[in-house]
């Protein structure tokens, strides 16, 4: 497959800030809409440009791994793990194949064909077996990321015909390695376990439910026992006053540091919105994370491309940033429409307001996560005119 020329993407790039106008006018005026369109474009050219391969740098670039702190041992020293390089991958493409133009748009759409053929070969490999090593263990990550892109492959259309069969398979696969994957004591999932009884992380259990609801809606079969255990551990770690807890556990609750409202603030609007696809929640609550989410930004902010993860006094960590503002849009969309444009309003202002030089957006110190935080906030940005998430009924 050929690399393309910048020329190669001019047509597309129009197309898509042309199709994306259209997405930007619901969220205010025709201004509002020029500069959204041409953030999408920028961003989108920000994507194209940063898909990379690691196994082989001269090979056609098929990547977009998460860079994180966390490194595994590998052949040539310390690397990024594999669940972050198949999980960055499949986010990103999910997200490019949300922007308008995607038919007409042939650089992108075989980035994308790439991006899948990667995220295919890889799931064999045993580092993304069924399992879990005790401690620290990324590859749930890259489980639930792949599974939302193949679902939405699937829910588009957009797959290869040659490769729907492979689709199918590795997408039961992915639902089986949740399911096997699942704290065995409480429900839900973490990236991090430790000691006897690991608690569920209330982020990661949140975006791994949404996974599993697109796929049901697509008609596979998922285990409706794992779903409850996690809903159900999710509810648990919500307080009074709306926060959650970072790791689910009854017996400590002290709604002190993570559990602060500042602390919370960057995984509320995720939490509350899966339990309101799911049933479990109200329109109130769901206001009230939104809003909580504004209140305490600008203790998101203090974190945003700092070093270290989890910095008192609210031990909140840099990769909250972005994933924040994606569900904070995804949260006001399921609040009635006529609450909707002034909570837009407030959101876009802050995105804005975080942009760096280059176009793109970034929330950690490496260089290669801008293409993560890039990804989410065009998600944001697009979020008005996306399809709904998949809700959860019993």
């Amino acid at each position: 497959m050929r690399r393309h020329t910048r020329s190669d993407l001019v047509l597309p790039l129009a197309l898509a800030c042309f199709a994306a106008s259209a997405f930007a006018r619901a969220n205010g005026d025709e201004e509002t809409a020029k500069r959204d369109a041409a953030s999408i474009k920028d961003g989108l050219a920000l994507l194209l440009r940063r898909q990379e391969s690691l196994a082989e740098p001269k090979a056609e670039p098929c990547e977009w791994p998460y860079e994180g702190v966390y490194r595994v041992r590998g052949e040539e020293g310390m690397e990024i793990p594999l669940g972050y390089r198949v999980g960055g991958t499949a986010l990103i493409a999910t997200t490019l194949l949300g922007i308008p133009g995607y038919a007409e748009d042939a650089p992108r759409r075989a980035a994308v064909e790439r991006a899948l053929v990667f995220v295919l070969e890889a799931l064999p490999d045993a580092r993304l077996a069924a399992g879990f090593r005790r401690g620290y263990d990324v590859r749930g990550w890259g489980h639930a990321c792949a599974l939302e892109f193949l679902v939405e492959l699937r829910r588009t259309q957009r797959a290869p015909e040659f490769l729907r069969p492979a689709i199918e398979e590795a997408t039961k696969k992915l639902i089986a390695l949740l399911e096997e994957g699942e704290i065995e004591t409480l429900g839900g999932w973490n990236y991090s376990r430790r000691g006897e009884q690991p608690e569920p992380s209330t982020f990661m259990t949140a975006t791994t439910l949404q996974a599993l609801f697109a796929a049901r809606a697509q008609g596979f079969a998922v285990d409706e026992k794992v779903v409850a255990r996690a809903l159900d551990a999710l509810a648990s770690g919500r307080f009074e006053n709306g926060t959650f807890q970072y790791g689910v556990d009854p017996a400590q609750r002290t709604g002190k540091g993570f559990e602060a409202p500042e602390g919370s603030a960057g995984r509320s609007c995720a939490c509350e919105a899966t339990l309101f696809l799911a049933g479990r929640s109200d329109e109130e609550k769901l206001r009230r994370a939104i809003d909580a989410f504004f209140e305490h930004w600008e203790w998101l902010e203090k974190r945003r491309k700092q070093t270290g993860t989890h910095v008192p006094p609210f031990q909140i960590a840099p990769y909250y940033f972005f994933y924040a503002h994606h569900y904070a849009a995804q949260a006001i969309e399921l609040l009635p429409e006529a609450e909707r444009a002034e909570r837009r309003a407030r959101l876009r202002e802050r995105i804005y307001q975080v942009r760096e030089t280059s176009l793109g957006w970034n929330d950690r110190v490496f260089e290669r996560s801008e293409s993560y935080g890039t990804a989410m906030v065009l998600r944001a940005l697009l979020a008005p005119a996306a399809a709904a998430p998949a809700r959860w009924a019993k």
